[in-house]
């Protein structure tokens, strides 16, 4: 079957429409209708009327900003960066904070009744993060050829210099100066921060002399909840420590009490695998990337019921034999195989406990769950990314009656 071809304008070439603004929809634009056909708006606000410079047109949508505002949302405020709107790294600046986090909640409620099939899904009030400013511990920027450090502009090849970043840890800005115009001899560079510790990481080494910081650093150390753990350059670690401690509080809040085998599922390099080995007889984590699961080994060294496994977990999830009181998941933004999901739905554990920063694929995975007999108790979201559309949000399933028997080869228990 051929593909739709898609019609779009070149970027700024738009015509202008007039529009009232009644939702917000993906990567954080409102959306309104012209002539029954959508149009995602970048930079609006729900409830507001505006003038559109539409940029793209596709068979079935428009894309666009908004050129001027007609009339304004009492929840408009006046962004604060010098770059916004051309570096494309925040999308929510010119929303009031506590109207952004209404807003990520009913994205959430959107995603699990449209996709999900929640009529009434109990989505809890968004958790604010104590820090609306100033609160990323890593940032990965583009090198320009005289070895500027800046952020891509939206849909293009460019990058924008920059001299700080409202949104990452204020010593981190400070250091910036040191790396601009010491960088050119390449083009990406990753920069981690351990805010409770001080450490930091800059990959990949840079050899020119005049750079007065280190760089190349293979590791960094974070805390959190006291507990000290390693996070090597390949390895994930949550952007917003604060939050992060928050996330880990809420998971904890959602453990009963006679937890037996507790699985953390895509681990990482072990954080609730060791934040959550108190509220459990054994933890098992189970994770993928070889360096994750070296953090994870240092990082559990003293925790003397938390069991490493190196697997994907489509692959060590079905091979079980002990049936899990509790699994945690904490899967990629694609969500979970579905070879994952079979295999809570045999083993049925008590709880599930689902930590996802994309709401389209939670919904789906939970409705799978669901249809194989687990109830959503609660989702909370956590905003982890202010003055972003980005939404973290921890999720509470139920398993209800006694695990499927497994079935062998020959079709006998």
């Amino acid at each position: 079957m051929a593909r739709r071809r898609k019609k779009q304008y070149e970027d700024g070439g738009g015509e202008h429409i007039r529009l009232t603004l009644t939702g917000m929809g993906h990567r954080g634009m409102a959306l309104g209708r012209h002539h029954e056909q959508v149009v995602f708006v970048r930079g609006g606000v729900p409830g507001e009327t505006v003038e559109v410079e539409v940029l793209r047109r596709y068979n079935d949508y428009l894309e666009g900003r908004v050129a001027s505002v007609i009339t304004a949302s009492p929840h408009r405020v006046d962004p604060p960066c010098q770059y916004y709107g051309e570096c494309g790294g925040c999308q929510y600046q010119h929303i009031a904070y506590e109207q952004q986090l209404k807003l990520k909640r009913a994205v959430v409620e959107e995603q699990l009744r449209r996709i999900g099939k929640f009529e009434a899904a109990p989505v809890a009030p968004t958790l604010a993060a104590p820090s609306q400013w100033h609160y990323r511990n890593h940032a990965r920027f583009t090198v320009n050829k005289e070895g500027l450090l800046g952020f891509v502009r939206p849909e293009s090849h460019w990058a924008l210099p920059i001299e700080e970043c409202l949104l990452l840890d204020e010593r981190m800005n400070g250091m910036l100066g040191d790396l601009h115009g010491h960088c050119a001899e390449t083009r990406q560079l990753s920069f981690r921060f351990g805010v409770n510790t001080g450490e930091y990481l800059i990959q990949p080494r840079i050899k020119n002399p005049a750079l007065s910081l280190e760089t190349g650093q293979t590791h960094y150390h974070e805390t959190l909840q006291g507990n000290r753990f390693r996070v090597a350059s390949p390895s994930f670690f949550q952007v917003n420590t604060a939050q992060a401690e928050r996330m880990a509080q809420v998971v904890q809040g959602y453990l009963d009490d006679g937890v037996g085998l507790l699985v953390d599922a895509y681990a990482g390099v072990g954080t609730f695998a060791v934040l959550l080995a108190s509220h459990a007889r054994r933890v098992l984590a189970v994770e993928e990337s070889g360096p994750a699961v070296k953090d994870g080994r240092l990082n559990a060294e003293g925790v003397g019921n938390v069991e490493f496994v190196q697997g994907k977990v489509e692959e060590v999830l079905p091979q079980l034999t002990e049936r899990p009181d509790v699994v945690l998941l904490d899967p990629p933004r694609a969500g979970c195989h579905q070879t994952v999901l079979d295999s809570l739905i045999r083993h049925r554990p008590r709880r599930v406990v689902y930590v996802s920063c994309e709401p389209a694929t939670l919904a789906r995975d939970l409705r799978i769950l669901c249809d194989g007999g687990f109830t959503l108790r609660e989702a909370q979201p956590v905003d982890m990314f202010p003055q972003t559309y980005h939404i973290e949000c921890v999720a509470l399933l139920e398993g209800q009656g006694e695990p499927t028997p497994r079935i062998s080869a020959k079709g006998t228990p």
